[in-house]
């Protein structure tokens, strides 16, 4: 259906097609800037910043939490019900702890991220002087990178939980952001060479097609 309409009306449905996407790229590239700023903001106020999404985490574990047991209560007649009510009570009791102590639960959870970091530096590390593989130089730097990273948190831990947690989300805010930018001025940029490209094909094949009608004309005149 699609080629029997006119070249006219196919490309003004291409240009309309083009604005529309130029739009949704547009409004990801502005929730890209959003989440810049909040980025940048948490990185100023990283005890905000950390209270902020521990209260998130909370209310993921426990919204997460009453949705699985809704649905292990939806299928309670099958096997692996009493399991997913366990879970979905485990969720429901984290996400109440940390949203009625989030200074303790941000004092668990840096500890658990600073011995996440020390014991992948060590894996790293050992990792890449036993196998001395192709990226030998670089797993080594990032071995030693995660011990040197999951000790500084540990030497000034309780206190580093105020800001560790905080500059984290804030510095996943800021580069999911940046990438959302550079993926909409992308495609943007994609779509404008794009349909600067269409516009002389377009302008081209009604000139040829034009000049048989021309031509035509002429042998019926003689």
């Amino acid at each position: 259906m699609g080629a029997d309409r006119p070249p006219e009306q196919q490309q003004t449905q291409q240009a309309q097609e083009t604005k529309k996407l130029r739009r949704h790229f547009a409004l990801v590239a502005a929730l890209g800037v959003i989440l810049v700023l909040a980025g940048i903001v948490g990185l100023v106020y990283t005890g905000l910043a950390t209270l902020t999404s521990m209260f998130l985490f909370g209310w993921l574990l426990l919204i997460g939490g009453v949705v699985g047991l809704v649905q292990a209560v939806q299928a309670r007649k099958s096997n692996y019900f009493w399991l997913a009510v366990i879970v979905a009570a485990i969720n429901i009791a984290a996400g109440l702890v940390v949203l009625r102590r989030p200074e303790a639960s941000a004092e668990a959870l840096t500890m658990f991220a600073a011995l996440f970091f020390l014991i992948g530096g060590v894996f790293r590390l050992v990792g890449a002087l036993v196998v001395r593989g192709t990226h030998f130089g670089l797993t080594l730097v990032q071995g030693a990178f995660g011990i040197l990273l999951g000790i500084l948190i540990l030497w000034e831990w309780p206190g580093s939980s105020r800001y560790v947690i905080g500059v984290f989300f804030s510095l996943a805010l800021l580069f999911d952001g940046l990438g959302l930018i550079a993926l909409g001025m992308g495609a943007r940029r994609v779509l404008g060479l794009v349909g600067e490209e269409e516009q002389p094909v377009i302008g081209t094949t009604d000139a040829a097609d034009a000049a048989p009608k021309s031509a035509g004309q002429e042998q019926s005149n003689n």
